[in-house]
């Protein structure tokens, strides 16, 4: 399996990078702690415990395309910078509050954090396009999903042994030190274009946001990668509430096994990661894309019904396993087909697609529990992904093949 590590060359890649390690060590340590406190304080209080990933998960709907659309109008380097300096700040100032005797102040260390991802990560992907070259973009993408999957499974075990040996206090602090390191790491990213920063007259958040949607809209490449988007939304929050049942329901086993089976999703998107790193360049994106899709529908479609432990792991892992493919084929069919001007909000109004039909489908799971068995809700999302597959096909006519600099065909056209 050879995997080209010229990419590391790339400085723009190499700050990034390191600036995320610094990032996920953040995270990671910050959300079990915050986790493992507030269930200490309040006693495992279900409405303590959502109320956490309230906090993660709102700033999605109410910031993504605002943020999207700061990225498109300001200095995406100065706003990253900026972003992870004032997280770093905001822990602090939690920090403070909590000697004080405010523990709830805690939640204000997860909102705060996740509102500015909002405008961050759209600020990434502006950059991605202007100092990557196309050629270059399936595997430095496929690189980054290989570092989430690397904390997927060592951020838990981190973030737990610095909370149980340490407390929230050093935690926190591990936080803040981690993004202001980040902060720092990211003010040696190459400079911006000339121009990156749109001109003119002082947005209008509306206006904008509206110009955002229609953008995605008249391009059929966006407009067909938001109809996966929304599909893939609806299987995944359908099966989110689900997957502890599958564990107790369909396996026996006790509840606390659930962590296998994200161990082996969590090793299957690593292994992923690398062997999409060494495809880079020799599969297509919308390949990529619609054959993850693919093997995910028929790893779900082997867990809904499989009663074997053995089986059910091996699914997982090949469900993981898909997960860089996928996620490596969308950031990159939408950072080579999207205007520069529009990168930010095309991100936010594609993220607002994902994450509005997964919130819906996740309200509507537990009353298709009731209706339906497992089986049957683990074949409906099958069957969504399915439909998602099916949308990806007409991608094929639109899409760029990465590095050749040809034009696509069909009628799509640069706006």
């Amino acid at each position: 399996m050879a995997i080209d590590w010229r990419i590391l060359q790339n400085r723009f890649l190499r700050t990034l990078i390191l600036s995320r390690l610094c990032v996920q060590v953040g995270v990671w340590v910050r959300s079990i702690a915050v986790l493992m406190f507030v269930m200490d304080k309040t006693g495992g209080d279900p409405f303590a415990v959502a109320l956490i990933s309230a906090a993660e998960v709102a700033p999605i709907f109410l910031f993504s395309i605002i943020g999207g659309m700061a990225a498109d109008q300001f200095r995406s380097k100065r706003m990253m910078v900026l972003c992870d300096f004032l997280s770093g700040l905001s822990v602090l100032a939690v920090m403070a509050a909590m000697m004080s005797g405010a523990w709830k102040a805690v939640f204000f260390a997860t909102l705060f954090s996740s509102v500015l991802s909002q405008f961050s990560e759209p600020a990434s992907m502006k950059l991605y396009k202007q100092h990557v070259p196309p050629h270059q973009m399936q595997s430095s993408l496929a690189l980054y999903q290989t570092l989430m999957a690397v904390f997927m499974l060592a951020g838990p075990l981190v973030g737990t042994m610095v909370y149980q040996v340490y407390g929230v206090d050093m935690s926190l602090a591990v936080m803040a030190g981690a993004f202001l390191l980040s902060a720092f790491v990211l003010s040696f990213l190459p400079r911006e274009k000339e121009g990156a920063a749109a001109a003119g007259p002082e947005p209008k958040i509306s206006r904008e946001v509206l110009e955002g949607v229609r953008y995605v809209w008249r391009v059929p490449v966006l407009r067909w990668l938001g109809a996966v988007f929304m599909m893939v939304g609806l299987a995944m929050g359908l099966l989110d509430p689900i997957g502890v049942f599958i564990v107790t329901e369909q396996l026996g086993l006790p509840k606390e096994d659930m962590q296998w089976l994200m161990m082996s999703a969590g090793a299957g998107m690593v292994v992923g990661g690398l062997v999409t790193m060494s495809m880079a360049g020799r599969l297509r994106t919308q390949t990529m894309l619609t054959g993850g899709l693919l093997m995910l529908a028929i790893s779900l479609g082997v867990v809904g019904y499989s009663t074997s432990v053995p089986l059910t792991l091996g699914a997982r892992f090949l469900g993981g396993l898909c997960m860089p493919l996928i996620m490596s084929g969308i950031n990159t069919i939408m950072i080579q087909h999207t205007n520069e001007r529009y990168i930010g909000r095309a991100n936010g109004v594609l993220s607002l697609a994902y994450m509005g039909t997964m919130t819906l489908a996740v309200g509507l799971s537990s009353h298709l529990m009731e209706m339906m068995s497992l089986s049957a809700l683990m074949e409906l999302a099958t069957g969504l992904l399915m439909i998602g597959v099916l949308l990806s096909l007409p991608l094929a006519k639109h899409l760029v093949p990465p590095g050749t600099g040809e034009k696509p065909s069909g009628k799509w056209k640069r706006v």
